[in-house]
């Protein structure tokens, strides 16, 4: 890259992922893509297209056979385990299909879990911060719930906190709403949207909900592993 920086908050070049094997597989193959800062980005595509593999190299969370990602403009490729594990904390939040909240822990104490890594907020601060959430998410009530005193929404709802946790520019999420009611995905969604609109912040998501993916502001879509269409919808 060029010594200016981009106008990408994420950037893929090249990127490719094989799984070795006797019969090798090849997940994703040469994409190459930009993501503003302030998108909202559905990445779609038949089941087996590579829509969950690109989302997790993009996060950082897999490492790309060939290419590379770029997060503000940083190079990733020569990082550490530990580096990538750091960037990830400061940068990017993660929302899954299923919750993964710890059952033993409160939802208070869920949402503190990656300022605690991070390990930059006293206990105080911390606890000050989740509460915040909570209270902006509609959960202000159900700090010292644990998960399976919630509903799934509600839940789902505490994934997007945690995620918020550590201020970070980007949200990633895989079928958010894959579980989900009609209502609670629509609030998950709603949430998911004020995120970029009020926030500015940046959200890609994984989803088979094509209203939903009609809805965000851009659309990616996948077959057999490399990018078919990158639409940008009018707002």
């Amino acid at each position: 890259m060029s010594g200016s920086k981009s106008n990408s908050i994420i950037s893929a070049h090249g990127v490719t992922r094989i799984l070795p094997g006797t019969v090798p597989v090849t997940l994703v193959k040469d994409i190459d893509l930009e993501i503003g800062h302030g998108e909202f980005v559905a990445i779609t595509g038949p089941s087996g297209s590579g829509k969950s593999s690109l989302l997790y190299l993009l996060g950082l969370l897999d490492v790309p056979t060939e290419g590379a990602v770029h997060i503000n403009d940083m190079p990733t490729e020569n990082l550490d385990a530990d580096a990538r594990a750091h960037l990830r904390l400061e940068t990017l939040g993660f929302v899954f299909q299923f919750h993964f909240l710890l059952p033993e822990f409160t939802t208070l104490d869920n949402i503190t879990i990656p300022m605690r890594r991070l390990g930059r907020r006293s206990r105080k601060e911390m606890d000050e911060r989740a509460r915040e959430l909570l209270e902006a998410l509609g959960m202000g009530d159900q700090a010292h719930k644990r998960p399976d005193q919630l509903s799934g929404g509600q839940r789902q709802r505490v994934a997007v906190a945690r995620a918020l946790a550590n201020d970070p520019p980007i949200i990633l999420a895989d079928e958010p709403t894959g579980s989900l009611d009609s209502k609670s995905t629509e609030q998950v969604f709603s949430i998911l949207k004020g995120i970029v609109d009020k926030e500015g912040r940046t959200v890609v998501a994984v989803t088979h909900d094509i209203d939903l993916a009609d809805r965000m502001y851009r659309r990616v879509h996948l077959i057999d592993g490399r990018i078919d269409t990158d639409v940008t919808a009018r707002r």
